[in-house]
């Protein structure tokens, strides 16, 4: 119940509003939210081998764990990702950066940047990259799978993209803060 009806609520328990007059308090006052403008991201969580992806929900609120694809050259991965944004609308894409435990950016740090420079260039420039800290987040991804009982060899499948939604949703919960 949003802040709105809880009032008309209120109001009309308490006899100061007519039922009458319910629906056209409802609809009279714009709404208000507390979250700032709807933004439909990709969220990448890039592998050696694979990259997991995940896609927000039309309203910015939620990460779900969308796909993994098989690493085939900076190139080819760079191209299927433009093309995952171009047919969901992709407003912004997050990428998990896989930072040394001393926040430094080692090797695997490197080779994720090459693709994020590849991806600024292949992208339009509106169409703003974030890098995100990724460390842990494959170790809290499984913990998830684990609570939900999926078999080991379900997770192994989805481990990526699972990871991927975990990044997304830390930036996803850091933008309405």
């Amino acid at each position: 119940m949003t802040w709105h009806r809880r009032e008309v609520a209120t109001r009309l328990a308490t006899d100061r509003l007519s039922p009458a007059g319910v629906t056209a308090e409802l609809y009279s006052r714009p709404r208000r939210s507390c979250y700032s403008a709807a933004v439909r991201a990709l969220g990448l969580d890039v592998g050696s081998k694979t990259i997991g992806m995940a896609i927000s929900d039309e309203l910015g609120l939620a990460a779900h764990p969308d796909h993994v694809i098989a690493r085939k050259g900076t190139a080819v991965d760079v191209r299927a990702i433009v093309a995952l944004c171009q047919a969901r609308a992709v407003e912004a894409v997050v990428v998990g950066m896989p930072f040394e435990l001393s926040g430094a950016v080692g090797l695997r740090g490197r080779r994720v940047q090459v693709l994020i420079d590849a991806l600024r260039a292949a992208l339009p420039p509106a169409l703003p990259i974030h890098e995100v800290d990724e460390r842990f987040t494959t170790a809290l991804a499984e913990r998830v799978l684990l609570a939900g009982d999926v078999s080991r060899a379900r997770r192994k499948d989805v481990i990526d993209k699972q990871a991927a939604a975990v990044i997304l949703q830390g930036w996803l919960d850091g933008q309405r803060r």
